[in-house]
């Protein structure tokens, strides 16, 4: 990934302007480890909506904050790609944790992210049972991370992208080796879902947003790994969407894939909207050659619902032939099997 341009002088002295006010200073030390609207941010730092919007503008102008749309709604962070950013988030080190106006702060933060878990277990158990009936059929999470952790390798990962991200449930397993992460879902019931999750684990190295697989709200060529974790079958254009996918991925980078392999289980789609019933190996590799990625991993794990007639899921990974300078090792030692 990356580095950020440093900003010259002028600029410099604009950012530390914008910081160098109250409410603007409190505003970018909630902001910098979680998304909230305007509405959240009122109740944290007790001001108006009026006045809190105002802030927030200057700031996104300067590039301290990132501001994205979900429907009505819109978020703010503060960047962590934005030299501005990086500026803002450095202040805290500098800053003493049990001064009261902060620690308040913190407080109602935290009560707003319990307000956000309250919603996303309300809205699960509302689901709960469809969610069983399937999961039920699934390889276990335990599996398919230990899979991961051995396709994967142990190097870090400097940026990732989930797509069809869910519940966040990737970005919760990756978040330990990942310095930078974005997961993507087109339902506002599940970002808000993911939301709540990750805030729950205390991961400050994650942000979702609401987007099209289609059609992805993220810079391309700047990934060094995009997941598409079940979510192809849902598409009636899976190929438009790891094509969407792959361009994503700085040089070198990898596609991870995991999918049902070919089943017949037809109440999936007639009852749980799945559109394809599953993807054979040859189509798997042909979605990989198709974006000019170099098929490194493939392996299968079968459920053990055997009773149920369980799932087999596939998991394979697929590489930028755009190589860095100095390719990694380990990457260039997986092999497809």
């Amino acid at each position: 990934m990356a580095s950020a341009q440093p900003l010259d002088f002028e600029r410099v002295v604009d950012v530390l302007k914008a910081l160098a006010e109250p409410t603007r200073l409190r505003l970018a030390l909630v902001l910098k480890s979680c998304d909230l609207t305007v509405s959240e941010l009122t109740v944290i730092l007790g001001q108006s909506q009026p006045r809190i919007s105002r802030h927030l503008k200057l700031m996104s102008e300067c590039g301290v904050l990132e501001r994205y749309q979900e429907g009505a709604y819109a978020y703010f962070r503060v960047s962590d790609r934005h030299p501005a950013g990086l500026l803002a988030r450095s202040l805290e080190a500098t800053l003493d944790a049990d001064d009261t106006v902060l620690r308040k702060d913190q407080e109602r933060l935290e009560a707003v992210r319990a307000e956000r878990t309250r919603r996303a277990a309300d809205y699960f158990a509302a689901n709960a049972e469809d969610w069983d009936a399937i999961r039920a059929l699934h390889v276990p999470d335990a599996e398919i991370a230990s899979a991961l952790e051995r396709m994967l390798g142990k190097r870090r990962i400097g940026s990732m992208l989930d797509i069809g991200t869910g519940t966040g449930r990737m970005l919760e397993l990756l978040s330990s080796r990942c310095e930078r992460m974005l997961g993507v879902d087109a339902s506002r019931e599940m970002i808000s879902a993911a939301r709540a999750k990750l805030d729950d684990a205390q991961i400050r190295n994650a942000q979702v947003r609401l987007g099209d697989a289609y059609n992805l709200p993220a810079t391309g060529e700047t990934y060094d790994l995009v997941v598409l974790h079940q979510v192809l079958h849902y598409l009636d254009d899976p190929m438009r969407a790891v094509r969407e996918a792959s361009s994503m991925l700085a040089p070198g980078g990898r596609l991870l894939i995991v999918d049902f392999a070919p089943h017949e289980m037809e109440f999936l789609r007639t009852d749980h909207a799945h559109l394809r019933l599953g993807f054979s190996e040859t189509s798997l590799v042909s979605f990989m050659e198709s974006c000019d990625l170099d098929m490194r991993a493939l392996e299968h794990l079968e459920s053990g619902a055997a009773e149920t007639g369980g799932l087999t899921v596939t998991i394979c990974i697929g590489q930028d032939r755009r190589m860095l300078m100095a390719p990694n090792a380990e990457a260039a030692s997986l092999a497809y099997a």
